[in-house]
């Protein structure tokens, strides 16, 4: 039985507010870009994410479910406003952040990972509490 994961990525560094005009454009061009595509080992319940297997949860992964995240449209809108406010790693691969950070409207911090680096899609999944980096995000967020 796998234990839950106790320690996170201690590599992952949010890129500074963005400070012009371009830089602005430029993170709104890439929002228009990104695809959310999901992973089923954060899901309990498929909905409409098209996921293969539909669900397949695994222990200690935390599950988009129980915050209420239960449809493609939702999961997309939050990575694009992470990226359209810059909360993105600098770590970048073929031209696409790492990480996408976003916090939902009942302000929950949210990690996205890139995971195909030729079109630009990711996977997210809630923050957990034990990771003190989403404090960092919920900073940047503007929710402390």
């Amino acid at each position: 039985m796998r234990r839950p994961k106790r320690t996170f990525n201690p590599k992952r560094e949010v890129r500074p507010v963005p400070g012009t005009d371009t830089e602005r454009e430029n993170l709104v061009s890439l929002a228009s870009k990104v695809v959310y595509g999901g992973n089923p080992e954060h899901k309990r319940n498929p909905g409409d994410f098209g996921l293969t297997p539909p669900s397949s949860p695994r222990q200690g992964k935390t599950l988009c479910d129980s915050v209420g995240i239960f449809t493609q449209r939702e999961s997309t809108k939050l990575l694009r406003e992470g990226v359209r406010r810059g909360v993105i790693s600098r770590r970048e691969k073929n031209g696409w952040p790492q990480n996408v950070w976003a916090v939902d409207a009942n302000g929950m911090p949210m990690e996205a990972q890139l995971e195909n680096a030729e079109r630009g899609i990711y996977h997210g999944y809630p923050m957990p509490e034990t990771d003190i980096f989403r404090e960092k995000i919920l900073e940047r967020w503007g929710q402390h």
